[in-house]
């Protein structure tokens, strides 16, 4: 499983450097008629980027030179929130976000991150490649952006502490962790009595390594990839959410393209969506030895007293009022009761 992640990082940064490399001479050889940007905030070693790579190529090929995607990984295009102004404009035409900062436009988004909602992923993609996937991507189309049928998997998130590990509930009390620009994880950290900090990806590194905060959270693909083990001493897999990457497009750029063109880029945007997911569950199946291997200390917390603080909270029943009776009736058939 280490052989695997190390191809799948040097995988990764020769595809980047590649594509990088041979697209002037492409642009030169013939112009494409749709040349569209594709931003995300990942590493261009992360699985995302190693299969959008491939992604674009086949799309380019499918499409005889007339589509080409330009990537740009690692904010380079600005912050989560700048680039999903930018989507929104059309300044920028494909971009992956998760769900859950998408709410902070389409609220319905972040439903699939209610705290310990998800045991295992059997539950996560019966519940986003069935009914609850496609409610929030009707919601999605109602804030004038395209959402692919397949949610990327960014992973089951994890606790990263330079102070403590995070073995119960406790833990967290008076706890400085950085969150993602997000009411729901503000609420769910609010309710555990922490002190949550909406800090973008961005500046999470430089933010951990000055103390702003003392934790973070985040799939164990992005504690690896980010190098974020070098500023943070503890890993608690609390699996406190369950979190994935919307593809989105904008509406107008989207449907600027010919039906069959719409339609061959869609067909290799989700089944680069599928590979990753793939992908990403080979990676988390040796990253945990591997970040202990890098001097990290990892406990296993037990869910259900974190489940239990949050139900007592009244966090499960505050969010059953925004999202409303519909959508978490949606959430439930998947997952079961969480009142």
């Amino acid at each position: 499983m280490i052989i695997s992640r190390r191809r799948l990082l040097v995988a990764g940064s020769t595809a980047f450097a590649g594509g990088l490399v041979g697209a002037p001479f492409v642009a030169r050889a013939q112009q494409a008629e749709f040349t569209y940007k594709y931003a995300n905030n990942l590493p261009a070693a992360h699985p995302m980027n190693v299969r959008a790579q491939e992604m674009a190529a086949a799309i380019k090929a499918e499409t005889n030179g007339r589509v080409e995607i330009q990537i740009f990984p690692s904010s380079q295009l600005g912050s989560d929130t700048d680039t999903l102004s930018q989507v929104r404009s059309g300044g920028v035409e494909f971009f992956t976000l998760s769900g859950l900062i998408l709410s902070t436009l389409v609220p319905a988004a972040s439903i699939n991150g209610v705290g310990f909602a998800f045991p295992d992923y059997a539950s996560v993609w019966k519940a986003m490649d069935g009914d609850l996937g496609a409610y929030v991507r009707q919601q999605i189309a109602k804030a004038n952006l395209v959402a692919m049928d397949k949610i990327w998997d960014n992973g089951f998130r994890q606790t990263t502490s330079s102070t403590k590990p995070i073995a119960t509930p406790d833990d967290l009390k008076g706890f400085k962790i950085r969150v993602p620009v997000s009411p729901l994880w503000t609420s769910m950290y609010k309710a555990f009595e922490a002190s949550p900090t909406s800090i973008n990806f961005n500046e999470v590194y430089t933010a951990l390594q000055t103390k702003v905060v003392d934790g973070q959270e985040n799939p164990l693909a992005i504690v690896s990839t980010a190098k974020l083990f070098e500023v943070q001493k503890n890993l608690s897999m609390t699996n406190h959410m369950w979190d994935g990457f919307w593809f989105l497009a904008n509406r107008r750029a989207w449907e600027r393209l010919p039906e069959d063109v719409r339609a061959v880029v869609a067909k290799h945007i989700n089944a680069a969506a599928m590979k990753e997911r793939e992908d990403v569950a080979k990676l988390n199946a040796g990253l945990q030895q591997g970040l202990a291997a890098k001097g990290m200390a990892v406990n296993q917390p037990d869910a259900a007293p974190f489940r239990d603080k949050l139900r007592k909270a009244g966090f499960y029943a505050e969010w059953k009022g925004k999202y409303g009776d519909e959508a978490w009736a949606i959430l439930e058939k998947s997952v079961g009761s969480l009142a």
